[in-house]
C-alpha cells in the first residue's frame, strides 16, 4: 500500500520536463478516449456524462453494493466495490492500468453531509470539520496526491461554499496548495456553485464544483446557457429552462412499479394545482388554511409543473415529501431517471428506497457532460467538440394546461382554520429533517 508521502515523494521525483514529455505523449495516444478515474461513483452520473463527452472510465468506486451493481449492470468498467479508505492508490493505478501522472481526470463527490443545510444546525465549525463524515475530503484528495491526475473534478454540496460558513472549502484550498508544495504540481482551484437548470438539465439543483489542473492551466466555467423565462439573465437574451414536461412527456411507466402515493396526507396531493406545496392550503394561498405559513418544508407536498423545471430530486425524503408527478404520485424509476437526465438506457439496481437514494445522490449527467467537453478543450488541448449535447432533452414546449384539482377530501378539512405562521428565520424549531432544504 502506497501512503500519500510515498507515492508524493515518487511524483516529485518525476521533473517538470519528464511531466511535460508525458502529457505529449498522452495526448498522441489517447485522443480519442481520455481516461477517468472515478471515486465515490454512486450510480454513475458523472460518468454517464464524462461518458458522452468523449472520456472513458478505466476505474470506479463505490462503498455501496447497489450502486456498484448498478454500474456493473450498465457498463463495462472496472468497479471496486470498497470504502475508499481501503483502496490503497496503488491499486487503483493497477486495476486502471495507469502509472502516475498518466490519468487524465479524477473525478468525484465525497459524501459530505456536515456541510448540507441540514449539517448547519451543528454548532461551531469545529463541529463540521470534526464529524468523521468530512473525512472523505482527505480521501479524495490522498488520491489526487498520489495519482496526480492531469485533472480533477471535486463535486460537493452547495453549501460546503457559503461564504461565512465555509470552512470546508478553506480545508479544500489549504491541502491543495500543500499538494503543490510536496509534489511540485501546480493545481490552482477554480470552483463554482451551478445550478443545472442553467445547462439544460430539467431541474433547479445547485451543486459545488471544484476544477483544478496539475499544469496550473485555469479553468473557466461555462455561462449558463439557459435560463428563467422570468428574468433576463445578464441582459442577454436565452433559451427558456428545459421543463418537467420535455424530460418526462414521452415517458412509459412499468406498469408493475408501484408509484402509489403513501402516507397520512396522500390523499390531499389532487387539491394542489401543479407547481405548488403545501402553502397552497395556508391562509396566504388559494386553498383552505391547513397549515401554517411556512411551518414545513419546502418540499412538503410540493407537485411538478409541465411547464417548470423539477426541483431538486431528493435521496431519501419521506412519504409526503415531493417533489410528486402532477398525476398526484412518486416519480418512477424511469422519470426519476430522466429529471437527472441519466442516459435511457441506464438500469437503478435494487429496491424503491435504494434506486431513489442512488438517482437522488447522483450528479445530472447533462451537467457533467457540459463540464466534461469544457474541461477536454480548457485543459486537456483537445479540439472543441461540435454538435448537440448527447444528454439533452428535446424541446417538447408548449406543455399542456394543468391538470384540473380537486376539492379537499372531508378527512382534512376539519384541520381548517387559523394556523400560526413561522416566526422567521433562526427564530423556530430546530429541524431534525435530514434534507437538503430548508424553510424558504
Amino acid at each position: 500500500m502506497w501512503s500519500s508521502m510515498t507515492a508524493g515523494a515518487k511524483i516529485s521525483e518525476v521533473s517538470s520536463a519528464r511531466l511535460s514529455e508525458a502529457d505529449e505523449h498522452l495526448m498522441s495516444t489517447t485522443k480519442r478516449h481520455p481516461k477517468v478515474i472515478s471515486l465515490y461513483s454512486g450510480a454513475g452520473g458523472l460518468d454517464y456524462g464524462f461518458e458522452a463527452a468523449g472520456f472513458e472510465t478505466v476505474f470506479a468506486n463505490d462503498l455501496d453494493h447497489d450502486s456498484c451493481e448498478t454500474l456493473r449492470l450498465n457498463r463495462q468498467w472496472s468497479v471496486v466495490e470498497r470504502s475508499v479508505f481501503e483502496v490503497p492508490s496503488e491499486e487503483i493505478l493497477s486495476v486502471a492500468g495507469v502509472a502516475p501522472g498518466e490519468v487524465d481526470i479524477l473525478i468525484g463527490g465525497p459524501p459530505c453531509q456536515p456541510f448540507s443545510k441540514s449539517g448547519y444546525w451543528a454548532k461551531g465549525e469545529s463541529a463540521r470539520l470534526d464529524d468523521p463524515r468530512a473525512a472523505t475530503l482527505d480521501a479524495y484528495l490522498r488520491v489526487v496526491e498520489d495519482l496526480q491526475p492531469r485533472t480533477f473534478l471535486l463535486e460537493n454540496v452547495h453549501g460546503i461554499a457559503y461564504s461565512d460558513k465555509n470552512e470546508g472549502l478553506q480545508l479544500l484550498l489549504r491541502k491543495i496548495r500543500e499538494i503543490n508544495r510536496r509534489t511540485g504540481s501546480r493545481y490552482i482551484p477554480r470552483y463554482e456553485v451551478l445550478n443545472a437548470a442553467w445547462y439544460g438539465v430539467p431541474q433547479l439543483r445547485e451543486r459545488f464544483f471544484l476544477i483544478a489542473s496539475r499544469d496550473g492551466t485555469i479553468f473557466n466555467f461555462p455561462s449558463p446557457a439557459y435560463t428563467d423565462p422570468s428574468e433576463h439573465r445578464r441582459l442577454r437574451e436565452l433559451p427558456s429552462y428545459r421543463t418537467a414536461w420535455d424530460a418526462l412527456a414521452d415517458v412509459r411507466n412499468d406498469p408493475s412499479e408501484d408509484t402509489g402515493p403513501r402516507g397520512k396526507w396522500a390523499e390531499l396531493l389532487p387539491s394542489i394545482p401543479e407547481g405548488h406545496n403545501y402553502l397552497w392550503h395556508t391562509e396566504r394561498g388559494g386553498g383552505l388554511p391547513l397549515f401554517g405559513w411556512r411551518r414545513r418544508y419546502w418540499n412538503f407536498l410540493l407537485k411538478l409543473s409541465k411547464s417548470l423545471p423539477s426541483w431538486t430530486i431528493q435521496a431519501q425524503p419521506g412519504p409526503a415529501v415531493g417533489p410528486f408527478h402532477w398525476e398526484n404520485r412518486r416519480l418512477s424509476h424511469r422519470e426519476l431517471c430522466r429529471i437527472q437526465t441519466f442516459p435511457d438506457g441506464v438500469h437503478v439496481a435494487g429496491g424503491r428506497r435504494s434506486i431513489q437514494r442512488q438517482i437522488g445522490n447522483a450528479v445530472p449527467s447533462l451537467l457533467a457532460e457540459v463540464l466534461g467537453r469544457e474541461i477536454k478543450t480548457q485543459l486537456l488541448g483537445y479540439a472543441k467538440v461540435e454538435g448537440p449535447l448527447r444528454l439533452l432533452p428535446p424541446d417538447r414546449s408548449p406543455a399542456p394546461p394543468p391538470h384540473s384539482v380537486l376539492p379537499v377530501p372531508s378527512t382534512y378539512q376539519k384541520l381548517a382554520g387559523r394556523h400560526r405562521a413561522h416566526p422567521g428565520t433562526g427564530k423556530g424549531p430546530r429541524s431534525t429533517q435530514q434534507h437538503d432544504e430548508l424553510f424558504v
